[in-house]
């Protein structure tokens, strides 16, 4: 109550620099889901100084002094000069540029200032009203300095001669008050209230003067008359150039030239300069300007009619602007995020938007949406305000940019939209496991392989992005055969590529599982395993080898047959096996160098030995066949079983002869080994013997030589090794040695006494060899 009496009844008392520090605050709070809005009002007297302290932003509206510095604070103007500035540290508002009222608002009261106080982090605003007070800075003016009134010498007293009106930019007690006129003996002033009922009261008083200069005419006693003391026109601010807008008229009663009438603009505001024309004759008001009703709502002229004899009078002219859809929505992203986490949770606040159109009514009521299919959504929080949040759980993987279209639409006929597009980058979080091309792979690998060699690869694949999507691969560990699965397969992390950790044997192993696990590098790693059946494939690598007969050296394995024997009867049948499998295991006989080729034969696959003919008495009564037992790989192996076959029908006899026949063999096995073990030792005893006279030659020409220098002193000889490159580890000499050898008379018989690396150019002789030669 304090305030509002200072601001209202003691103003010139207390002085306007201290009622301007009292300012009243009022602060409505309205809490929304999205953030904490409030609104805050100030009054302020225009024409402060820059610096000038409004109020405490931060304590009007309860947050801490960090608050706004966390939350980078800023003020957001909805268009036009920012006259406000925040200072973040000490959380007040201060005077940022010179506000001047009547440059602002005119005439309009109140006269308010609005901006918005946003922080981030989380995204909130707050409404700031400033309210200015008009001060009384403004003079009274008038429009024309010298005035001339022309004035009929048969005026009789009472007669109203029309002055123009001064002008106050101020408002309120601040505006016109008065009148006064310097004395004189034949006019007074005489004065009509305005239709606003506005009067000067401005503290200190200010004032403005305008001289008057009265001609003094012939009669004319009547002045013209305007048929209504007001005119009202409406214009619509789309008006092509030239439309009449209005007619004023005025009567004259007196007759002839002294009745004819001139129209003309008496005062004219400056903001309505060029824009509206008057026919002198006819009163018709033209539109010759632009208007604009974002810019000025209405215009007010004063109208004059003169007749011939000088006599005035005037009228008023308001001209209402009448608004079109004209201008189109204004959108502007107070805040905005270009990134946001796939994880984001639905209702995530994208970005704050205030949307605008200078238009009124159903032209500046303005509708906001978003592009449809797209998981995002427009809030409205305050009139002309939303926030863009998520509408639904995103995911990367599906979609990792979106381009979201905003578009601000008016109520006006026709319809005008703008749209503002947002480019939002959606970051990648560690949400796809790593996935396989199969559930199950197969493969082979040929033993008797190369160990470290690679025999298959396999390849996953991940979603994710960056770290999140790189993988590495293990082998799980696990036992084949009790022995560890690294014993036998590894893999290369990056590539993902199965290497042989030894050479495999078909024999011994010929199958087993491999477990990979691919896992990708995100926090927390993800991982998925796959299962590898590994095969190894059989190469002819195994001779085959005979169950029967059974060899045997001591006792050799005889077949008995009697000499009435058929023709195809069963002797003997060879047993043969395979350690490989499948086709290298397929096994084929056949008979090679028998005794009789016209007597035997051999099935080719199961290895029975028949007779071909019945046996005759010329036919020897012991037959040696050789069978050689074949396999079908390639390339192909083989063994050959010795059959000792017997033609008798006495079997004792046949014991005796096959008897013998063994000990033919092992004595012709003694003899051969005999002859080779005498072969070898005659040939070790020649090289001995070469080796031997060789070394006695070389002693003697070393002897002679030596024997010839006895009676003279040997130089020096130094002697330069060629100069080996530098092989790395071939064993090769990696530097230049120089060598000296230094010989005596009787050197050939203790032969060289040093050699070593030459330090020197001259390496000195060693004075014990020359005591040793003297001796």
């Amino acid at each position: 109550m304090e305030l509002e009496r200072c601001c209202k009844e003691e103003w010139a008392k207390l002085g306007k620099d201290r009622c301007a520090k009292l300012v009243p605050i009022v602060i409505v709070l309205t809490v929304y889901t999205f953030a904490v809005t409030g609104e805050v009002r100030y009054s302020i007297p225009e024409e402060k100084t820059r610096g000038s302290f409004i109020g405490n932003i931060a304590k009007d509206l309860g947050l801490d002094d960090q608050r706004l510095k966390t939350g980078r604070a800023h003020i957001y103007t909805e268009g036009g000069t920012e006259y406000i500035e925040l200072n973040v540290n000490k959380g007040l508002l201060v005077v940022k540029d010179r506000i001047d009222r009547e440059q602002i608002c005119e005439r309009i009261i109140p006269c308010l200032l609005h901006f918005q106080i946003v922080l981030e982090n989380p995204m909130e605003f707050h409404r700031v009203t400033i309210d200015i007070v008009d001060i009384n800075d403004n003079n009274p003016s008038f429009t024309k300095k010298y005035i001339r009134l022309e004035i009929s010498e048969s005026s009789v007293p009472g007669a109203l001669f029309s002055l123009p009106s001064a002008v106050d930019s101020d408002v309120g007690i601040n505006t016109l008050k008065s009148y006064t006129l310097t004395p004189n003996d034949h006019f007074k002033l005489k004065m009509q209230a305005q239709s606003d009922g506005t009067v000067d009261g401005g503290e200190p008083q200010r004032s403005g003067t305008v001289e008057i200069n009265i001609i003094v005419l012939d009669a004319n006693d009547n002045a013209p008359v305007f048929t209504e003391d007001i005119y009202k026109a409406a214009v619509l601010e789309d008006s092509s150039i030239g439309s009449v807008l209005i007619r004023v008229n005025a009567t004259d009663a007196d007759k002839d030239t002294n009745g004819y009438i001139k129209y003309f603009f008496s005062h004219v505001a400056d903001n309505a300069q060029g824009i509206f024309e008057i026919n002198p004759d006819s009163g018709e008001i033209k539109l010759i300007g632009q208007v604009d009703f974002e810019n000025r709502k209405m215009y007010e002229m004063t109208v004059e009619a003169k007749d011939v004899g000088g006599l005035v009078s005037s009228s008023k002219v308001i001209i209402e602007v009448i608004d079109v859809n004209d201008n189109v929505p204004f959108i502007n992203l107070m805040s905005v995020s270009n990134q946001i986490s796939e994880d984001s949770l639905p209702g995530t606040v994208i970005a704050m938007i205030n949307v605008q159109d200078k238009d009124s009514g159903k032209n500046g009521k303005v509708s906001c949406l978003v592009s449809q299919n797209i998981p995002f959504k427009l809030k409205s929080s305050l009139n002309n305000f939303y926030t863009l949040e998520t509408d639904g759980f995103l995911d990367r993987e599906k979609v990792s940019q979106y381009n979201i279209t905003i578009v601000a639409k008016d109520e006006g006929q026709p319809p005008l939209s703008a749209t503002h597009s947002i480019t939002l980058q959606i970051s990648d979080v560690n949400d796809n496991v790593p996935k396989f091309e199969k559930q199950h792979y197969t493969t082979y690998i040929t033993e008797n392989n190369a160990p470290g060699s690679s025999f298959f690869s396999v390849r996953a694949k991940d979603d994710d992005s960056d770290l999140n999507s790189r993988i590495s691969y293990f082998i799980e560990e696990r036992g084949i055969s009790n022995i560890s699965v690294s014993s036998f397969v590894s893999v290369n992390s990056d590539e993902g590529v199965l290497y042989a950790v030894r050479s495999f044997d078909f024999e011994q192993l010929s199958h087993f599982q491999v477990s990979v696990t691919a896992k990708d590098r995100g926090s927390p790693p993800l991982s998925s395993s796959v299962i590898i059946d590994i095969y190894v494939q059989d190469q002819n690598d195994n001779h085959p080898e005979i169950l029967y007969p059974v060899l045997s050296k001591v006792s050799p394995v005889a077949e008995f047959i009697p000499r009435s024997a058929d023709v195809g009867y069963l002797v003997t049948k060879v047993v043969a096996v395979d350690k490989d499998s499948g086709q290298n295991a397929w096994l084929s006989y056949k008979l090679v160098k028998p005794t009789d080729q016209t007597l035997f034969e051999v099935g080719l696959h199961n290895g029975e030995v028949r007779t071909l003919r019945q046996v005759m008495e010329k036919d020897s009564s012991k037959q040696r066949l050789a069978i050689l037992v074949e396999d079908s790989g390639q390339p192909s192996r083989s063994a050959t079983a010795n059959v000792n076959v017997a033609i008798t029908d006495n079997l004792a006899m046949a014991f005796t002869e096959f008897s013998d026949f063994a000990q033919e063999r092992s004595d012709s096995d003694i003899r051969f080994y005999l002859v080779l073990a005498l072969v070898i030792v005659s040939f070790i005893f020649i090289v001995f013997i070469i080796v031997l006279i060789s070394l006695k030659l070389h002693r003697w020409r070393s002897n002679k030589l030596f024997n010839e220098c006895s009676n003279r002193t040997l130089p020096v000889i130094p002697y330069y090794p060629p100069r080996y490159a530098e092989v790395g580890a071939t064993g090769t000499l990696c530097h230049v040695y120089n060598y000296e050898v230094c010989l005596t008379t009787d050197s050939g018989k203790s032969e060289f006494k040093y050699v070593k690396p030459v330090t020197q150019s001259v390496m000195e002789k060693d004075p014990s060899e020359n005591e040793k030669s003297t001796n």
